[in-house]
């Protein structure tokens, strides 16, 4: 220990001794340290870890169904039923659905956000509660309406009822019933929605009397709505799982083929499921970790090149401690105490900063009604890791510079360092390398910034098929203070016609449905009058609820036929409109108006034609699509979405709207209405994640490259002043000096793009289908980020080869 206290205390003196180039390699280390713990943090937060609170995560395994066609969704609540009581490889299968609830007084209510979940919920997550109790297995079974209890957050428990003691069997309002809470669950515990805040958890059984639309969520099989967390057995892998999920779901399919046939079921990792923002993230997270691992290797290189040209300068010094006794050992463990200090001072430096842009996920997240959040913090593991990884990067660094001058001895070390301990060919060829290095990961970074910000402006050029400018929209979830289907068609009906006699509102429609809204859509089996499906085709389509003019509010054109009217109500013939894609694939680009569709038992006219939209995805091929009116086939919906189109800017007629809606129902005023244009900027939130994120990172790196070149040819520059005064007293002009510094620098410029084009291509080749409307190899991105970086190279090479032409040639002379 005392050797070791001397070697931090004489490491400590030598650093201090060299401010100018401790506080760049503090500075540097920080950077790289403070990308990396905050990429790491994300990645344990939102893919590793996104359940907090629970007990044994990694024994967590999510389940959805895979439709006939491939698609992914959730599970309806009988086949949850069937696989929690049939399954062997779990310890337990618990399902919820995340659901908003209106809480509190009548004159003063909130919006909520919760789940309907299983009895079993709290034991299969392991997680208790922090006052009361949670939720028994044995206590509510699969009896509708049969427990009026809640379990509340922690932050609703402080916010709702101001934290007080007694809170356990207090009764509070939730969509007009009295509901029971029973117990208060840990702060850091917000369920089972990744990346989502859960304030309220209520019996699953509950569901039917607080949406008053009767028990078909439980009974029927086709309401594929549940989200299914299962606890793993001991022993049991994923793929055993899955095979024996595989095998059961199979059997359902055969036992009960009216709802689903060609469904099964499959067992995934929680960070490979396809509903939470982890979805979303993951890709983006993916092309991040890998330009934070070329960051720390251009922090390395940056790192090695500054420590050899320091070392030069302490080459005699060391040579002379050899020569006086001091073993190779000694000087390398002294040299590496250096190191690992500097680390330590880099760490101490990054910590904070990590904390700081752990937050910044947050910056870019649209403002969608959900309540997104991530909580990050730099965990024993993630901080632990990085800080070693980091570390690890340092003393390589320093083992590298103790071996290199410590492995002559001293006349070697005076041999080739000449003329005032200047650098020997060795230590400029090695500098020289990892400037190179250093540009060509510059380089590859750069590419991938590239690609990202011309992947986001690919995206957000593809037009949706309608128009969200000066558009206002509106989720109202009905269920929360509408009692039954009559009272919810009212609800809408009367606030449309109010919403529309407002002075600058042009049209206003509602739908069942959000285009690009996040979450998935459910299919209906389809025959079609006159067309044969080939064998083993899929005749299933996805659709809409419609309200008349919901096409005049989004600018969807009419191809063919008409419009809904209100005429298209119960005591009228059954209609529907179809898509541009829909007519292509059964009437093969014919006018389908006047043919005939049938869904379920009912046969239904086809009115109308529209022009194709993108309903899911910004990026999904043309699918066909179906809307009905909302007149003929409303059933109480648990939600509906408005849709204003104002003569103006939308948003100064947000207090009208919301003025409107709580005249037509108290409750209805607790729902935020934002410019549609902000709803669905959630289609490219990927995109704009990785754009704006690369290009920090990018930055970055092309900061530390410039600054590797920087002081590689400033310090060349320091060794051959007294070289470059003999040429200028010769009769050299000022730019031949400046020629000769710079033609270096642009040499190993020139190198490091070389390699970082062939580097480039072939890396960014794994990222193939992670850019929207980009080639990995695109020329321009590629061409674009070489001429930055050489650009940029070549001001960090002036610099220095501006300082050459100012030696004094007579005080070089002077120089013995």
């Amino acid at each position: 220990m005392r050797r070791l206290y001397e070697d931090l205390r004489y490491a400590f003196r030598v650093l201090r001794g060299s401010p100018g180039f401790t506080a760049v390699a503090v500075i540097t280390l920080a950077l790289g340290i403070a990308a990396n713990a905050t990429v790491f943090g994300w990645i344990d937060t939102v893919l590793l870890h996104p359940f907090p609170g629970v007990t044994g995560g990694k024994q967590l395994v999510e389940l959805e169904t895979v439709s006939p066609i491939g698609e992914f969704s959730t599970t309806s609540y009988l086949d949850y039923r069937d696989y929690r009581d049939r399954l062997k490889s779990f310890s337990g299968l618990a399902a919820s659905l995340f659901n908003p609830f209106t809480v509190g007084p009548v004159n003063s209510p909130r919006r909520v956000f919760g789940e309907y979940v299983s009895n079993n919920y709290f034991t299969v997550l392991g997680v208790k509660a922090l006052r009361g109790r949670a939720f028994l297995p044995s206590e509510f079974a699969d009896i509708p309406g049969a427990s009026p209890l809640t379990v509340i957050s922690y932050q609703l428990w402080q916010s709702l009822l101001h934290g007080n003691p007694n809170a356990v069997g207090r009764a509070i309002r939730v969509n007009r019933y009295e509901l029971t809470v029973i117990g208060v669950t840990p702060p850091e515990f917000r369920g089972t929605m990744p990346g989502m805040a859960v304030d309220m958890w209520i019996p699953m059984t509950m569901a039917p009397q607080l949406n008053g639309q009767g028990n078909w969520l439980l009974e029927n099989r086709a309401e594929r709505q549940m989200w299914l967390t299962g606890r793993l057995n001991p022993g049991v892998s994923t793929e055993q799982a899955n095979a024996e999920v595989d095998s059961f779901s199979r059997h359902i399919s055969e036992a009960s083929p009216h709802t689903s046939k060609g469904f099964r079921e499959v067992v995934l990792q929680v960070w490979k499921a396809h509903f939470g923002v982890q979805a979303i993230l993951l890709s983006p997270l993916r092309i991040l970790m890998a330009v934070c691992f070329v960051l720390f290797l251009i922090v390395g290189a940056n790192l090695a090149s500054l420590q050899l040209a320091r070392a030069t300068a302490r080459r005699k010094e060391l040579s002379v401690r050899m020569a006086l006794g001091a073993t190779r050992w000694r000087l390398t463990r002294q040299l590496l105490t250096e190191s690992l200090l500097l680390a330590a001072m880099g760490a101490l430096a990054g910590i904070p900063m990590a904390s700081w842009l752990g937050r910044s996920l947050l910056w870019f997240m649209p403002p969608v009604g959900f309540p997104l959040q991530f909580d990050f913090s730099l965990n024993a593991d993630t901080l632990g890791f990085t800080v070693l990884l980091c570390c690890a990067g340092t003393l390589l660094t320093g083992l590298a510079l103790a071996i290199h001058p410590v492995r002559g001895g001293m006349m070697d070390a005076l041999k080739e360092g000449g003329r005032g301990g200047s650098a020997g060919v060795g230590q400029n060829r090695t500098r020289s390398l990892l400037v190179v290095s250093e540009v060509a990961l510059a380089l590859v970074a750069l590419v991938g910034t590239a690609l990202a910000m011309r992947s986001f402006q690919a995206a957000r050029a593809i037009r949706p098929g309608f128009d969200a400018h000066n558009v206002l929209f509106v989720k109202y979830h009905l269920d929360t203070f509408a009692a039954d289907s009559e009272s919810r068609a009212q609800f809408c009906l009367r606030l449309r016609d109010r919403v529309a006699a407002l002075p600058g509102v042009s049209a206003v429609s509602f739908s069942n449905d959000v285009p690009l809204e996040l979450g998935t859509r459910s299919l209906s089996e389809i025959t079609v009058e006159g067309y044969t499906p080939a064998p083993n085709e899929q005749m299933t389509v996805t659709g809409a609820t419609v309200a008349p003019h919901y096409f005049d509010v989004l600018r969807i054109p009419v191809i063919e036929g008409r419009d809904f009217t209100e005429l298209d109500d119960g005591d009228h013939a059954p209609v529907v409109m179809v898509n541009r894609a829909f007519a292509q694939r059964y009437y093969k680009g014919g006018n389908p108006v006047g043919h005939r569709i049938r869904g379920g038992d009912t046969w239904v006219t086809i009115i109308g034609e529209v022009a194709d939209s993108k309903y899911r995805r910004l990026m999904e091929p043309q699918t066909p699509y179906v809307y009905t009116p909302y007149r003929q086939t409303h059933g109480g919906e648990f939600w509906m979405a408005f849709f204003i189109r104002t003569e103006g800017p939308s948003n100064s007629f947000i207090p009208a709207i919301q003025r409107e809606a709580t005249a037509v129902d108290g409750n209805a005023g607790v729902s935020e209405i934002v410019p549609f244009q902000d709803e669905i900027a959630g289609a490219v939130y990927a995109q704009k994640v990785a754009a704006a994120l690369l290009s920090a990172l990018g930055a970055v790196s092309l900061l530390l490259a410039a600054l590797g070149l920087y002081s590689v040819l400033a310090f060349s520059v320091s060794q051959r002043q007294h070289e470059f005064g003999i040429r200028l007293a010769l009769g050299a002009k000022p730019s031949d000096v400046v020629g000769l510094v710079l033609r270096r620098g642009l040499l190993l410029t020139a190198a490091g793009i070389g390699l970082g084009i062939v580097i480039s291509v072939f890396a960014t080749q794994a990222t193939a289908g992670l850019w929207v409307g980009v080639r990995t190899d695109d020329p321009l991105a590629i061409a674009g980020s070489a001429l930055f970086l050489s650009v940029v190279a070549l001001l960090a090479s002036y610099l220095p080869a501006r300082r050459a032409t100012q030696v004094d040639p007579m005080i070089a002379l002077r120089e013995p």
